[in-house]
């Protein structure tokens, strides 16, 4: 290789809502094809299309996985789709996993992305959570960044992820297209070992377009291209293939009254 050659970054988007006509995602199939053919000259090589399960969008996962094969067939070789679903935490949804979970898991394994309300987050989701995680499934919160609520209780996300579940955080979202605060919550947990996958959570080609290349490089560069090889690349992959993440940044402990809090690790091998 020489000096000059361009280093190839081959990324994985696990939280995409680029299949036709099942949510407020793509509206067309004409549209999931731009969003693929987006995804591959960004550098992506596998995107899981995630779309809404929730009360104001019926998901099926049969529809689901058929959308996938129609969009696969016109790709293959070039860009490897996955599925799975935006699943809410809501009281019909939680009933039903309780029997068939992995109807809802990103490719059938054990990986959910998971989505809160912005108006609601009662204390019994605590429990909900960690009866997934006993049923054998690791939730991934989706886009805390962006949740107001969340961001005005931060100590709620760190105790989930004290509990064993992940944090998902928007690309866009450090790029500053969901607004200051946002942002800044992106960066400070990032800062803070908070953040374990960022993903596109592309809708269209437009207004939230499926690219995830100019975050990699900004994450690069701020932090470190081993963070963003990890966030973008090595634990996306293990989700979308349900491997344990090669990469999980490991949280201090909490301080006790008089003593210094523990020194941490950037990073440690699950």
């Amino acid at each position: 290789m020489s000096a000059c050659a361009i280093l190839v970054i081959l990324m994985v988007d696990i939280h995409c809502h680029i299949f036709a006509e099942l949510d407020d995602g793509a509206e067309s199939l004409e549209i999931s094809r731009a969003m693929a053919e987006m995804a591959i000259a960004d550098g992506i090589t596998h995107v899981a299309g995630t779309p809404h399960a929730s009360s104001s969008w019926h998901f099926d996962p049969e529809i689901v996985q058929r959308r996938r094969d129609e969009l696969q067939a016109e790709f293959a070789g070039r860009l490897t789709l996955g599925f799975g679903c935006d699943f809410h935490m809501s009281y019909d949804n939680l009933l039903d996993i309780r029997t068939d979970s992995w109807r809802y898991t990103l490719n059938e394994k054990n990986y959910l992305l998971v989505e809160f309300a912005d108006f609601a987050i009662p204390a019994s989701l605590d429990q909900s959570l960690h009866e997934l995680q006993l049923a054998g499934v690791q939730p991934i919160i989706t886009h805390p960044e962006r949740n107001p609520l969340i961001r005005a209780q931060p100590d709620r996300l760190t105790r989930w992820l004290r509990q064993g579940c992940y944090a998902q955080i928007t690309a866009s979202s450090f790029l500053g297209k969901w607004g200051p605060s946002a942002q800044d919550a992106a960066e400070r947990w990032l800062d803070a070992d908070m953040v374990h996958f960022i993903a596109s959570d592309a809708h269209n080609i437009t207004s939230r377009p499926l690219r995830l290349k100019e975050t990699y490089d900004l994450v690069a560069k701020r932090w470190s291209p081993d963070t963003a090889e990890a966030l973008l690349v090595e634990n996306p992959r293990a989700a979308f293939e349900g491997r344990p993440l090669p990469w999980v940044p490991e949280l201090p402990e909490e301080k006790i009254e008089g003593q210094p809090a523990p020194k941490r690790k950037k990073f440690w091998p699950f």
